[in-house]
């Protein structure tokens, strides 16, 4: 909840649908493009937009993009327009690079020597000043203040062996791979099928999804010809809303071509040896909607097992067990399971105070957080409450509640935190408040629970940040080796912690 309020928020969600079978399809293209970002709204509210392709050779493109909520961004004329698809990609925008406006909005065409491209990514590219002197240096023009058209003008230049008659895209991806490390997860759209790429650290998600008839969605073992489409996501959760089957994750390095005949893993591009994979540990702990599967594991779970671990390397005498409505209620669960405590809601959230006409005057500054939350009393009058949090980013949110808790009855209020505090911006597609702006690097972090009022505060651990999101992959690949007569070795697991622990996967250009 508190990096909802700190203005921290997940960079960007792409989605990409290509119909399978005979074309022009019977598959509302469109329509599915719409309904994958509608669920992965949380990952930005800035911009949206669509581009759709008929396939064909040359295909026709067409686009729609929009400020705001995806409801807001296409409305039902926009839909017909993009009515004719057999394919295409589509994006949600949270800006952590460039400017708040249309023309930064995703996807980007462009022209290249072989036809037009439409690319749509998410994350932030850590040598991005570097690429761009780089690329106008070739003579191209950048008409934004976004990396996505940066990647696209890099895909669009010529690879280091020149094509004659055909265009080698494979190359192009990986001579941007080459020039750029991490941080990307990307589709782009040339012509009939979708590139469905991630950079070789893994930093940002990226996964696949089959679409079949209703009648097959909760049955196992959909086989390739009851295939109606194919769908490639920044989050899994996008798949149940559209009747697809979560099909496999996009690799580290990997990159993948889909196209009406199916997927194709087409070539995977090694990290420097000895590197780990850096996927972002924090779309375990926020970001990412708790029904979303990432390493084979779903969110919700991981964040209970915060909860437990929390609970272990944090315990305390108390009553019931609650939460800041409401991304922290996983952790908070797993907080009141392994502490043996009632877990029960102290505060009850008004969704639409946000929307309010009502201007502030000093009287509503003064009622606060009042006007977001009202005291569930009856549920800790007299009682001392474990109030479980993702986060305490600058510190400003938590204290008024715990005024709030402790005014309507609440004895003792106690903190306990399911992620590490965070010391370190981030470079890589998310958008965290500068160094000084963050509590933990301020003297007040000295004394949290006097600065904010609690009776303790208490915050998981590196350590048992990473051993609770790496459990339950350590466990799944136990039983894969079990039941698997190949000597395959087990997948490299590894995260990125740099907002946490200053250790950043790579080394940042200036």
């Amino acid at each position: 909840m508190e990096f909802e309020e700190s203005g921290i928020g997940e960079e960007c969600g792409v989605f990409g649908c290509v119909a399978a079978g005979e074309w022009p399809t019977q598959l509302e293209v469109a329509q599915v493009l719409t309904l994958g970002l509608v669920a992965l709204q949380h990952r930005g509210q800035e911009s949206a937009g669509i581009v759709t392709s008929d396939g064909a050779s040359p295909p026709t493109y067409t686009a729609h993009k929009g400020m705001g909520l995806v409801s807001t961004a296409f409305p039902p004329e926009a839909l017909l327009k993009l009515r004719y698809g057999n394919l295409g990609i589509c994006h949600t925008r949270y800006s952590t690079t460039g400017i708040s406006e249309l023309q930064n909005c995703q996807p980007f065409v462009v022209d290249t020597l072989h036809g037009k491209i439409a690319v749509a990514h998410n994350g932030e590219l850590v040598n991005a000043h570097a690429l761009r002197k780089k690329v106008m240096r070739h003579g191209v023009g950048l008409s934004t203040s976004s990396d996505s058209e940066l990647i696209t003008q890099l895909l669009a230049l010529t690879p280091p062996m020149e094509e004659v008659d055909a265009p080698d895209w494979v190359a192009r991806i990986k001579n941007l791979m080459t020039e750029t490390p991490t941080s990307y997860s990307l589709l782009m759209m040339f012509r009939d099928v979708i590139y469905a790429v991630r950079d070789p650290y893994g930093n940002r998600p990226l996964c696949i999804g089959q679409l079949v008839p209703i009648s097959k969605l909760h049955t196992p073992g959909a086989g390739e010809e009851d295939t109606e489409g194919w769908v490639v996501s920044s989050e899994s959760c996008s798949f149940q809303s559209i009747g697809a089957k979560y099909y496999r994750e996009v690799l580290p390095g990997e990159i993948v071509q889909i196209s009406r005949h199916g997927v194709k893993s087409l070539s995977v591009v090694p990290r420097p040896e000895g590197d780990l994979p850096a996927f972002c540990i924090f779309e375990y702990v926020y970001f990412a909607r708790p029904d979303s599967i990432f390493e084979g594991q779903m969110v919700y779970t991981v964040r209970q097992r915060c909860g437990r671990q929390l609970a272990i390397e944090a315990p305390t005498d108390a009553d019931v067990v609650s939460t800041v409505p409401e991304s922290a209620t996983p952790a908070a669960l797993g907080y009141a399971q392994q502490a043996g405590l009632p877990y029960i809601e102290v505060l009850c959230k008004n969704r639409y105070v946000g929307r309010t006409f009502i201007q502030p005057n000093t009287r509503l500054r003064q009622l606060g957080v009042a006007k977001k939350f009202g005291a569930l009393t009856d549920n800790f009058t007299g009682k001392r409450v474990v109030l479980v949090d993702d986060s305490i980013v600058r510190g400003n949110t938590i204290s008024p509640i715990i005024k709030l808790l402790k005014e309507a009855g609440a004895t003792e209020v106690h903190i306990r935190v399911a992620s590490p505090p965070i010391r370190f911006p981030c470079y890589m597609g998310i958008n965290i408040p500068t160094k000084e702006e963050l509590i933990a690097n301020k003297p007040e972090f000295q004394d949290i629970a006097g600065y904010i009022g609690a009776d303790s505060v208490q915050y998981l651990t590196v350590e048992g940040l990473v051993s609770a999101v790496q459990e339950g992959i350590a466990s799944l690949q136990e039983k894969d080796n079990m039941i698997s007569t190949s000597n395959k070795p087990s997948r490299r697991v590894g995260h990125c912690t740099a907002c946490l622990t200053g250790k950043y996967p790579v080394e940042l250009e200036w």
